[in-house]
């Protein structure tokens, strides 16, 4: 059977497409609702307020009609087309389908009504609507027209409250007020206001008040166009809600069970500083507790503190459930004990995985990883993890990547973390954040062996130090990380091509590290209501620095830490991403990453684990992954079939991606991307002529582009890329751009340029 030009597939479905009577199941005497539109007809009013108005009236409207992308309407054609599918292909796309949206279903003076109200709510009080109807063939729109008249401004702001403690905490926060004279009445303001008031007198201990406590009245008799309001207490709020009241006794549970009650419960508490433990197994010590308890006995309450130990009993990550409540003591006094009832998780669990895996490398294959947890391993809410791991690799995808020596991997390793939930310095470090700060302990080793040509041996530590400063702001600290590699068993092939190309011994050099890092993340991606979003990731990793500055380490006088000489060297990389959304359900990705090594004093090149690479599934996807660069250079084996070539890296990175993810249907979203980047040498490589970063930089970047698909499943994301390159820095000048040479119909041009990349999860 002769190939399938995908060419002549999109095609069909264009002409397929538009094709279908969309109105095909739309009854008799009714017509489809293609939608409404809203005119503000005022003259008055600016054209952008009216930007503002028209649209948040227009969503306020019901029904929705069926989804349009650029005025086709997908999920209708595909209902109108599977409608009487009783099995195969049509059958199990039926779900993505959506029955047409009759005109009769609308309510005309409902929605016009909806209008009036939202206008007046926005401060238009004596607006009015009108609505009319267009009809074509089977199809009905609806065209309303607001007529929104003048907008009442704020004249003045009062908060008329008494002389009570109530009273006076309500005043004070009068300062802060979203009200504000001059600004137009809107009730969104208003109902926010006294959302903020609330928020305001819970930091004051007025626990029982509620924002339905407070009332805001208008009065618009005094001025044309104007309103005063006045804000105060309703006078049928209860004594409770005035009332200032402060913690009594905390108990805490740390051994609940969601069956248990409260009342009659053994052991009979005990007493740690200003709480209570009633544990009933002795599964904690109290000193847990104290790092996360806010509230002490005759505090007032406050909501902040409230919250922070909720956040603080969860982030330590050993309780399945978190419960808090407040009740009051038989006391005449306004007093509040508070409970907290914990339900841990299983103490220690097994988990087993067999995964199939892919990687940056283009590496796929598949991983055996056997872990084993301890929640509580010393009674102080400690994470223990024992876990170790067997999986094997083959280089599959790429463009000229071969199937030579080397591309396929053996490896096996384990480690050992310790998750430690406090601060462990000589000195005291006091955290007054949501989340628990922790202390991190690790030891690990991997076996890594690579057919026909080497085998890597290495070994870790580290201890440091990981805190959230905010739900933004994340920072990890390692005071102390050593890394040891140690090769070993290299072939004989390899060890050729090591004598013909220095460039291939980095990759089996002894490499030593120790020395501290440091990382900070920022993002507020998981705002999802908001149109841009920020995510930020920068690192610094130093090594033998302290070391080699007091034992005079150089080039020349290269010293030696247990016998194996180590590396100095100052290492940074910034990752930078901006997200925009794109209408209700697509999004526009950025990203630009950069990264700067220097190695001085006992080495001459940073550690190969050290220096950066690019290319690949998350990275130019047009490009096989470590095969790019650096600068201009290109190595010749890349074209040669069944030959090793090598992992070209550099000790400067520039990467800059953008990507628009439409939101196709269902879970499906579509990708169209573009890549560019490359790596340098701060130095000559007589090996590598071209590697050298000079000012020239921008005119060596690698450039690729692309479309893509992705299944969406939140908790699975499946992506399959498909890129080439329109920008190929090795070639002579003048021929570095290739976009003329895009053939698609050429099966040699798709051999060497097309690049698949299937993966798990979005590239950034």
């Amino acid at each position: 059977m002769g190939r399938i030009n995908i060419n002549y597939i999109l095609i069909l479905f264009v002409l397929l497409f538009p094709a279908c009577n969309i109105t095909k199941y739309v009854p008799e005497r009714d017509y489809l609702y293609t939608g409404a539109k809203v005119k503000i007809e005022d003259k008055d009013i600016k054209k952008k307020d009216k930007k503002v108005l028209e649209p948040d009236l227009k969503s306020i409207l019901r029904p929705k009609p069926n989804t349009s992308i650029l005025g086709l309407r997908p999920k209708l054609w595909i209902y109108n087309i599977t409608k009487t599918a009783k099995k195969g292909p049509r059958k199990w796309i039926q779900k993505w389908g959506e029955p047409p949206v009759l005109f009769s279903s609308v309510k005309v003076d409902y929605n016009r009504d909806l209008i009036v109200n939202r206008l007046e709510n926005k401060g238009f009080f004596r607006a009015m609507a009108t609505a009319d109807t267009s009809i074509k063939g089977k199809k009905a729109s609806l065209n309303y027209h607001a007529f929104a008249g003048p907008r009442y401004m704020i004249s003045s702001v009062n908060f008329t409250t008494d002389s009570s403690d109530l009273g006076k905490a309500v005043h004070a926060t009068s300062r802060r007020s979203f009200l504000k004279t001059g600004h137009s009445y809107d009730l969104d303001v208003i109902k926010s206001e006294r959302v903020r008031i609330d928020a305001n007198l819970k930091e004051n201990g007025f626990y029982y008040f509620s924002p339905e406590d407070l009332i805001i009245q208008v009065d618009s008799t005094n001025h044309r166009h104007q309103v005063d309001l006045y804000v105060n207490v309703k006078e049928s709020t209860g004594d409770k809600a005035r009332d200032i009241y402060k913690i009594n006794n905390i108990y805490i549970y740390p051994n609940f069970k969601l069956r248990d009650t409260v009342k009659g419960r053994t052991p009979a508490p005990v007493k740690y500083n200003d709480f209570y433990v009633i544990d009933r197994t002795n599964m904690f010590k109290p000193q847990v507790f104290e790092r996360t308890m806010f509230f002490q006995q005759g505090d007032i309450y406050n909501r902040t503190d409230h919250n922070l130990s909720l956040s603080r009993l969860t982030s330590l990550g050993t309780f399945k459930f978190v419960k808090n409540q407040f009740e009051e003591p038989d006391s005449s006094k306004a007093l509040l004990d508070a409970y907290y009832y914990l339900t841990p998780y299983t103490k220690k669990s097994i988990r087993a995985e067999v995964t199939g895996t892919t990687n940056s490398a283009n590496f796929t294959g598949s991983e055996f990883t056997l872990s084993w947890k301890n929640r509580n391993a010393f009674r102080g809410a400690e994470l223990l993890t024992v876990s170790a791991y067997i999986g094997t690799d083959v280089q599959i995808s790429g463009n000229n990547s071969g199937t030579g020596y080397g591309n396929k991997i053996f490896r096996y390793g384990g480690d050992v973390t310790l998750g430690i939930p406090r601060f462990i310095t000589p000195f005291k470090v006091k955290s007054n954040s949501a989340y628990i700060p922790r202390t991190n302990i690790s030891l690990g080793y991997d076996f890594m062996h690579r057919q026909e040509s080497y085998t890597l041996n290495s070994f870790r530590t580290s201890f440091g130090y990981s805190w959230k400063e905010s739900v933004e702001k994340e920072h990890r600290l390692t005071v102390l990380g050593i890394t040891y590699v140690q090769p070993s068993n290299i072939s004989a092939t390899y060890d050729s091509l090591v004598r013909a190309n220095p460039t291939y011994k980095h990759a089996i050099d002894t490499q030593f590290t120790f020395g501290p890092t440091y990382n900070f993340n920022y993002t507020n991606t998981q705002k999802t209501y908001k149109t841009n979003t920020f995510y930020f990731n920068g690192n610094l990793d130093l090594s033998g620095n302290i070391v080699g500055l007091l034992s005079g380490a150089n080039h020349e006088k290269e010293k030696e830490l247990f016998g194996t000489a180590y590396s100095q060297y100052i290492r940074t990389e910034f990752d930078f991403r901006y997200y925009r959304k794109v209408g209700l359900n697509s999004q526009w990705a950025n990203r630009i990453i950069f990264g700067y090594g220097y190695a001085y004093g006992n080495s001459r090149s940073l550690p190969f684990t050290k220096q950066f690479f690019i290319g690949g599934t998350n990275s130019l996807r047009a490009f096989r992954a470590r095969a790019l660069g650096p600068g201009t250079y290109r190595d010749e084996n890349l074209d040669k079939e069944n030959i090793l070539s090598a992992d070209q890296s550099g000790d400067i990175k520039l990467e800059l991606n953008s990507e628009f993810r439409p939101k196709l249907f269902s879970i499906v979203r579509g990708a169209l991307f573009a890549d560019a980047g490359n790596v340098w040498l701060l130095n000559d490589d007589p090996s590598r002529p071209g590697a050298k970063f000079t000012k020239n930089f921008m005119k060596e970047l690698a450039v690729g582009t692309g479309a893509g698909i992705r299944i969406d499943a939140s908790i699975l994301i499946l992506r399959l890329d498909v890129a080439f390159p329109i920008r190929k820095p090795w070639l002579p000048d003048g021929e570095q751009w290739v976009i003329d040479d895009i053939n698609f119909g050429s099966k040699a041009w798709r051999k060497d340029n097309l690049v698949y990349n299937l993966a798990i999860g979005y590239p950034f």
